[in-house]
């Protein structure tokens, strides 16, 4: 899985996934050494000593985290009837649940047992408020891939100095803009309108426009980078109905061909994949 693709949300709750996890190797219970009695010989219970509070609570929100963490890299695949993100979402609210009536029947709880509850807490309701928060929506890591590729002078994917797709931060046109519409690049004559002062220049703009005034011909496509403004599924070149990626928000993807209505698109990592769902995107 591509880790550019998480969200704050997920790494808060990977984090509280590994607190939980530490807080169950603690104390689960305290207690006071009477005055004379070498106590050093008893060792307090943990989590681990209780098979059952161990499934139920530490181990169920572990469990819970990863299957949010995995649903991210294979959506739509689903468990009982039910999305692995939502099933995820399922184990830490029963967590949280098990913890609370639990801290409330034991008289010492000890280190374990509270911290293990602060985690739920905490897990759950990043499981839950994750998907809906924007703050929590946001990429956890900041698309500088791209970025950094064109900062040190080179075209990204091998593109060559004057196919006019850049990369993202140069002003385009979005998606399914037809030349003529008055997007041009930055501190330089929109297309349709060259500069007078500059006759070759002229003749060149007008030999580039589409005949007839209609739409540029298929041939004409060039490679651009687009960003999705939700997650969106990545499916196979050969009709598979299971995707094989996931775009996620925040991260610069490369469009190498249009079919139809469709894009194919090029991940980080080198895959390639159909996005049916171009609605939205924004062009770099």
């Amino acid at each position: 899985m591509n880790i550019r693709s998480l969200t704050r949300g997920d790494g808060v709750v990977i984090g509280a996934a590994v607190v939980l996890f530490i807080a169950s190797f603690l104390d689960f219970s305290s207690y006071e050494c009477p005055q004379g009695v070498d106590c050093s010989r008893f060792d307090s219970p943990n989590a681990w000593d209780s098979l059952g509070l161990l499934m139920s609570v530490f181990l169920a929100g572990v469990i819970g985290a990863a299957l949010l963490i995995v649903s991210r890299a294979m959506p739509n695949r689903k468990v009982v009837g039910l999305d692995l993100g939502q099933f995820g979402v399922a184990l830490t609210i029963f967590a949280l649940w098990t913890a609370f009536w639990t801290i409330l029947d034991v008289n010492n709880a000890g280190a374990g047992l509270i911290l293990g509850l602060l985690a739920a807490i905490v897990l759950a309701a990043a499981a839950v408020a994750g998907p809906l928060v924007p703050a929590l929506k946001a990429p956890l890591l900041s698309p500088s891939g791209p970025a950094q590729g064109a900062q040190g002078g080179q075209q990204p994917y091998g593109a060559q100095p004057g196919q006019g797709y850049g990369y993202p931060g140069q002003q385009q046109a979005p998606y399914g803009a037809q030349p003529g519409q008055g997007y041009g690049y930055p501190g330089g004559p929109q297309q349709g309108q060259p500069s007078h002062g500059d006759p070759a220049q002229a003749q060149q703009a007008q030999a580039q426009q589409p005949a007839q005034g209609g739409a540029a011909p298929a041939g004409d496509f060039a490679p651009f980078w687009f960003a999705v403004p939700v997650a969106r599924p990545l499916y196979g070149e050969d009709g598979s109905p299971n995707p094989i990626a996931e775009l996620a928000p925040g991260t610069w993807y490369l469009a190498v061909e249009q079919r139809g209505q469709n894009l194919i698109a090029q991940t980080q990592d080198g895959r390639r994949g159909v996005l049916q769902d171009t609605t939205g995107i924004q062009r770099g």
